[in-house]
């Protein structure tokens, strides 16, 4: 699938293959969108990593890829990662002690200043995490 980019003030959005490469790559872009925005990328690079990585894992959809939106505007970084698996909401749950996985959305309710889970039209749904930035003035 091919990287299909909107960038616009304020708004950056991608459609990426749902792969490890497509995850990856969000995370890149998020990070190089940041950065042109003046904006520090490290909370949010891991916020995008890990919904990115929950959309590959847990959203995919065979031939259907994932989406990242980077939405800047009022002081508030808004990031949103759509997939095609709309009757898989996740929630966050208590991770087995010994087990890696499950813990994706605890880090992401930690770094976030709010988080949440929107469905969109079916099939879809939006998982997105919002960032206030301090001492942000204006848009990008």
């Amino acid at each position: 699938m091919n990287t299909q980019i909107c960038d616009s003030e304020g708004r950056f959005a991608a459609q990426l293959a749902a792969t490890p490469r497509g995850a990856r790559q969000a995370r890149r872009l998020a990070v190089e969108k940041l950065a042109t925005w003046g904006l520090p990328s490290e909370e949010a690079a891991l916020i995008v990593a890990e919904l990115a990585a929950n959309a590959v894992t847990h959203g995919r959809v065979t031939g259907r890829g994932f989406r990242i939106v980077l939405a800047l505007g009022g002081g508030v970084l808004r990031i949103e990662v759509v997939d095609s698996c709309g009757d898989r909401v996740p929630g966050i749950r208590d991770a087995d002690g010994g087990s890696e996985a499950g813990r994706g959305l605890v880090l992401v309710a930690a770094m976030a200043d709010r988080w949440g889970v929107d469905r969109g039209l079916p099939p879809c749904k939006s998982v997105w995490a919002e960032l206030d930035v301090p001492g942000w003035r204006g848009e990008p």
